[in-house]
C-alpha cells in the first residue's frame, strides 16, 4: 500500500495544474494559486522559484483562501498583489480564456479578429507563450474538460457537449486517444479496463512492462518489485491487473534485450498518454539517436516552444515509457546528468551502453 507520502505526491502530479506550475504557465494567472507546506508561502503558477516537491504542494482558488489556510506571499512573484504582465503575455492569457469560454472551437481567423492581428502574427505570438499552438490549446482544454464532465455529467452525451463536441462522432473518432479507453469505461474509473503486466529482471534492477489492448503503457525501473507494481496501481487505479502469460512474458524479453543492448531497437506499439505539449516533447524524443544526447534547450526549440524549457523537463519527468520514449537521452545544456526518474545512475549506465555500441557500430562501418 502506497504511503501518505506518495498519495499526496500522486495526487498533485495527477491534478493538471501541476503541469501549469511546472511550464511556470502564464495563461494560468489568475485561475489558481499554489502553496507549499514546508516554506509556509504561496505562489503563482508562473513564479520563477523552483518548484517544491508535489507531496508539499496545495492548489487554493484565490489568495485569499491560501492566506485563510495560513500561507503568506512569496516576495518573487507577489501574488497578492496584481500581476504586471508583458503585452505578449498579456494577449495570449486573453486567448486561452477566449478558447476555453467559447461554445466552439474559434478558428485561427476568428481568435486573429478578436485580438486584432494577422493570423500570421497571432500563430506565432501564442505558440511562443503557450509553447502549443492555438489548435492544440484548444484540444488539451477540451480532452481536460471531458475528463473532468465524464466524472460528474449525468450522462456520457452530455459530458461530450459541454466538452464543447459539437457531435458524438467527432469526439469518438478520437476517444480512444484522449481517454485510453471508451468513455463509458472512463466514466466507470477504467473499471473496465484490462491492463497486462510482468516484472523481470535487468542490469540495472527490476523492469515492469505493462500494456493495454492498444499498447505498451508502461515501462518502469527501480530496485524493488513491489514498488514497481504500486506504481502500476496508482497509474491505473481502477484498472483489472492481470498477470503475465507466455506470449506477455516475451514481450517483456523484448523490452530487457533492448536495455541491455540499444543497438537491437524497438518496435512496439505504444499506448501514450499525456497532454498535447508532453506528446509533442515525447514524440521529440523518439527521433533522439541512439549513442546521442541533446538539451532539454535543445528539445525545446525541436518542437517550437523555445522558451518552454522547464516544461520540456517536467514532460521528461512524467514520462512513464522508460527507455521505449528515451528521456535519458536529455541532459543539461553543459553536458551534465540531470535528475531522472529511475535515477541518475541508471540515466548514466543507459547512455554510457549507447555510446559504446555506437562505437562499435562505428568501427564496423
Amino acid at each position: 500500500m502506497a504511503t501518505k507520502t506518495e498519495r499526496l505526491a500522486a495526487a498533485t502530479l495527477n491534478d493538471p495544474r501541476w503541469s501549469a506550475v511546472v511550464a511556470r504557465d502564464p495563461a494560468a494567472e489568475g485561475t489558481f494559486f499554489y502553496s507549499v507546506k514546508t516554506t509556509g508561502i504561496y505562489c503563482r503558477p508562473s513564479c520563477p522559484s523552483r518548484p517544491a516537491r508535489p507531496e508539499n504542494v496545495q492548489f487554493h482558488l484565490t489568495a485569499a483562501h491560501a492566506e485563510q489556510a495560513g500561507f503568506r506571499p512569496c516576495k518573487r512573484c507577489q501574488p497578492d498583489q496584481p500581476q504586471m504582465a508583458e503585452p505578449h503575455t498579456t494577449l495570449v492569457t486573453k486567448l486561452c480564456r477566449f478558447i476555453e469560454t467559447a461554445e466552439q472551437t474559434p478558428s485561427l481567423y476568428e481568435l486573429a479578429k478578436y485580438a486584432g492581428l494577422s493570423t500570421y502574427h497571432l500563430h506565432r505570438i501564442f505558440k511562443s507563450v503557450i509553447g502549443m499552438t492555438p489548435k492544440a490549446y484548444a484540444a488539451a482544454h477540451r480532452a481536460s474538460r471531458v475528463h473532468t464532465g465524464l466524472k460528474r455529467s449525468n450522462t456520457v452525451t452530455e459530458a461530450i457537449y459541454d466538452a464543447g463536441y459539437n457531435s458524438n462522432g467527432h469526439f469518438y473518432e478520437k476517444s480512444n486517444q484522449i481517454l485510453g479507453m471508451t468513455p463509458t469505461n472512463y466514466r466507470a474509473g477504467g473499471t473496465n479496463t484490462e491492463i497486462r503486466f510482468a516484472i523481470g529482471q535487468c542490469s540495472l534492477g527490476a523492469i515492469l512492462v505493462a500494456a493495454s489492448k492498444r499498447g505498451v503503457c508502461a515501462i518502469l525501473l527501480g530496485d524493488e518489485p513491489d514498488t514497481l507494481v504500486r506504481n502500476l496501481q496508482d497509474r491505473f487505479p481502477h484498472a483489472i491487473m492481470v498477470g503475465s502469460d507466455a506470449e506477455f512474458e516475451q514481450l517483456v524479453a523484448k523490452v530487457v534485450g533492448f536495455v541491455e543492448a540499444p543497438g537491437i531497437g524497438l518496435d512496439l506499439p505504444l499506448d501514450v498518454r499525456g497532454t498535447a505539449f508532453q506528446q509533442r516533447v515525447w514524440q521529440a524524443l523518439q527521433e533522439i539517436p541512439a549513442g546521442e544526447t541533446v538539451s532539454y534547450t535543445n528539445v525545446a526549440q525541436r518542437i517550437g516552444a523555445p522558451k518552454a524549457v522547464r516544461a520540456v523537463a517536467g514532460a521528461c519527468a512524467a514520462n512513464a515509457l522508460a527507455v521505449a520514449i528515451p528521456c535519458h537521452r536529455v541532459v543539461r545544456i553543459d553536458g551534465g546528468l540531470s535528475g531522472y526518474r529511475w535515477g541518475v545512475e541508471r540515466k548514466r549506465a543507459l547512455l554510457d551502453r549507447e555510446a559504446q555500441q555506437a562505437c562499435v557500430l562505428e568501427k564496423i562501418r
